[in-house]
């Protein structure tokens, strides 16, 4: 178990020692996010902006055009909200070579409640063209993702959660954008995962096995881009696919799995996720259970969906 935000921590160290021009840009939140660990290590490169994520944006823009690379660190509901306008004019319409930690996504945000929750993020961030938009399984994932982002030029948007969670992929793993992981073959149907999310299919597979489901789990870490050639023919063997995200059931994993399928393969495609519902603060279990999110919601949402 690590969690995502400890993983963008160490990994800032690791690359702002390979890239002199790197920079980190903190919304007054780096001791949440982990960037104060790249304080520590290059305080002469890390820029505190105070609780302005607009104006993060901009001067991070600026930077961009000078040559440097900007890493920018506070919670993601600041970034796809607050910040909504200058991400679309600043960054995304001028391709600027801008990264996003987008911390703390999605329900699991420390008891922060509906006002902190971001389940919206996707939807918002993969209509706007020029964006990368990536949501990391694991530690491993997040670090290979961040390493990719520092090399390519463009605005990247990463997705990164709060607490602890299970490490899936192997530690010799290599990020491949667009690519759709399959974690286990399956016969019956495909359970869709991103984020990580996708380990609790993992642990809903095992349970449906018990009632004699063999589940297919399969992870969209690059929700953009996407190979959808890719995801058409992993899923093509299955007669009904099931899709899971920490988000809303519009505009984001399950918008986006339903939107390939139906051009190219069309099939019954359920969406788990939020239900057009805002949060609450409650302990992290009760809200997947809340939600439908746990394992076990998980297992039964298909079973259902399965008798019906």
């Amino acid at each position: 178990m690590k969690a995502l935000r400890e993983v963008f921590g160490e990994t800032l160290v690791e690359l702002g020692a390979e890239y002199p021009n790197l920079l980190v840009l903190d919304g007054d939140l780096a001791n949440s996010t982990k960037a104060d660990r790249f304080e520590a290590a290059f305080p002469e490169r890390f820029l505190e902006m105070g609780i302005a994520e607009q104006n993060m944006l901009g001067v991070a823009a600026g930077l961009a055009f000078l040559g440097f690379i900007p890493w920018l660190s506070s919670f993601t509901v600041f970034f796809t909200h607050r910040a909504a306008d200058p991400l679309r004019m600043l960054v995304a319409q001028t391709k600027a070579n801008v990264k996003i930690g987008a911390a703390y996504s999605g329900l699991l945000t420390g008891y922060t409640g509906k006002t902190h929750q971001d389940v919206e993020d996707l939807a918002i961030v993969r209509a706007m063209p020029e964006m990368v938009v990536l949501a990391p399984l694991d530690a491993v994932e997040a670090r290979a993702m961040m390493r990719w982002a520092t090399a390519y030029v463009g605005p990247v948007y990463l997705r990164l959660t709060r607490d602890p969670s299970p490490v899936v992929l192997p530690e010799d793993y290599r990020f491949a954008p667009g690519r759709v992981l399959e974690l286990k073959p399956g016969r019956d149907l495909a359970l869709v995962g991103t984020g990580v999310q996708t380990a609790r299919l993992l642990e809903a597979a095992r349970q449906l096995l018990a009632e004699g489901i063999e589940a297919g789990v399969y992870h969209v870490g690059s929700i953009k881009p996407l190979d959808e050639e890719d995801l058409v023919q992993k899923l093509r063997p299955y007669p009904k696919v099931f899709t899971a995200e920490e988000h809303s059931i519009y505009g984001g994993l399950g918008g986006l799995v339903a939107e390939v399928l139906g051009e190219h393969d069309p099939k019954p495609v359920v969406r788990i996720g939020i239900e057009d519902v805002w949060g609450e603060s409650a302990p992290n279990d009760w809200l997947l259970d809340r939600y439908g999110l746990s394992p076990r919601r998980v297992a039964e949402r298909v079973l259902e969906g399965v008798k019906r």
